[in-house]
């Protein structure tokens, strides 16, 4: 017999449990490609712009509610603090002060919000969040590539390959690969309901597939490798050694084969040398950086095409076709903040990195976090997917990064 006050208890949990997941629904971005189709105009391109304010209004609403958890989690992150204040400091040098300072404040809401995430959930709670959202992006997935193919399947470049709520194959194979490894930990961290959390993960491992993208399968088995090694680290002392061993064997065997045999690797992903013509952007990318080493460009500001003169059009030029982004998390960082945005976000990275590889020994939720990091760190080298504006992949990383120096324990107390 259900308890006599327990249903109002409840209620609030499960609308905030739903407004979390709302929040990383917007951020995924998988609402756009059904709206606007693939040509967004400037009216759609501001109505996105408005569409954040309900997932800024989340994570304020999230804080809000327990201010306290939040500051205990913001003294344990002043490299966070730091990377922000030049974020937002860059404003002042910024070859465009308009959009750096729009741009500044979206992703300080976007960090916010994950921040808020890590403050008050604990490790497995924060799971289902995240395999809440992953369920509904992979049911709308599947409704919009079966029921409405002209939007969920591509046509040109890849026919018949599927993208899902993206505009590309890889935006829906790089999730899903991501969204495998979280929801078979949510599995692992909550068993009570793993029968709901596995199949939907099998279901992210079939849209992965399904669209063609040999980097997304290549990632998500990376990820899977690391789920199994912490899964081993942490059964007994002599495993953990025994696994620790071979992992870094392991990286160190497929380090030395990327070395001498490249053309190799880049043919089983279906890869030219110029990881589809990344290499040239990187280049066009350095030769800018070489102008403003320092203080770089201003946040964002670079990709902000409207005067048509600047670092875009001449990264677009000598790389021989219009960049969007510099296609790598660090070259992006220089470019935008210089050499002491890099540095800022370099320690953060490295803060979490080495906080994560204590965790695979310490908390279960490594299980989460540790597959991720993985993913995240090698997507980081051809994708600007580090201090992002709007965007679910760094609300993840910074919910990840908090919650790895503010414990269950801690949170408890």
């Amino acid at each position: 017999m259900t308890q006599p006050g327990r249903a109002p208890l409840l209620l609030p949990q499960i609308a905030l449990f739903c407004a979390a997941v709302a929040m990383l629904l917007l951020y995924s971005g998988g609402w756009a490609l059904p709206l606007f189709g693939e040509k967004a105009d400037e009216s759609a391109a501001g109505f996105m712009r408005v569409a954040y304010l309900p997932a800024y209004a989340a994570g304020f609403l999230l804080i809000a509610l327990n201010p306290r958890n939040l500051l205990r989690v913001l003294v344990r992150q002043p490299l966070l603090i730091v990377l922000m204040l030049i974020v937002i400091g860059s404003t002042f040098w910024s070859i465009a002060p308009d959009v750096t300072t729009r741009r500044a404040f979206a992703v300080t809401c976007t960090t916010l919000g994950g921040l808020a995430l890590a403050a008050r959930y604990k490790w497995a709670e924060l799971a289902e969040v995240v395999g809440a959202t992953f369920v509904v992006l992979i049911v709308a997935s599947f409704i919009v590539c079966l029921a409405v193919p002209s939007i969920g399947v591509m046509t040109e470049l890849f026919p018949g390959a599927w993208r899902g709520l993206w505009m590309e194959k890889n935006g829906l194979g790089g999730l899903m690969a991501l969204g495998f490894c979280l929801l078979s930990a949510a599995a692992l961290l909550n068993p009570q309901r793993a029968k709901l959390w596995w199949p939907f993960a099998g279901l992210a491992l079939v849209l992965v597939l399904m669209s063609t993208s040999k980097t997304s399968l290549a990632s998500l088995l990376v990820g899977a490798a690391a789920l199994v090694f912490v899964l081993i680290a942490r059964r007994s002392p002599a495993a953990s050694a025994a696994i620790t061993w071979t992992g870094v064997t392991g990286v160190l065997l497929v380090a030395g084969f990327l070395l001498v045999a490249s053309d190799v690797f880049f043919a089983i992903l279906g890869k030219d040398a110029t990881l589809t013509g990344r290499t040239e952007i990187w280049s066009a990318a350095m030769r800018q950086i070489e102008l403003r080493p320092w203080t770089g460009y201003g946040y964002a500001a670079v990709w902000d095409n409207k005067s048509g003169w600047g670092p875009f059009a001449w990264i677009s030029k000598d790389a021989g076709f219009q960049a969007h982004h510099a296609h790598n998390s660090w070259i992006e960082q220089w470019l935008g903040m210089g050499i002491i945005g890099l540095a800022a976000w370099g320690l953060f990275y490295l803060q979490t990195l080495t906080l994560a590889i204590i965790a695979v020994f310490r908390e279960r939720g490594a299980l989460l976090v540790f597959p991720f990091l993985v993913v995240y760190t090698l997507v980081s080298l051809t994708e600007s997917i580090a201090v992002v504006y709007n965007d679910f992949r760094w609300a993840l990383f910074v919910t990840f990064a908090a919650k790895l120096a503010f414990s269950d324990r801690q949170q408890a107390s």
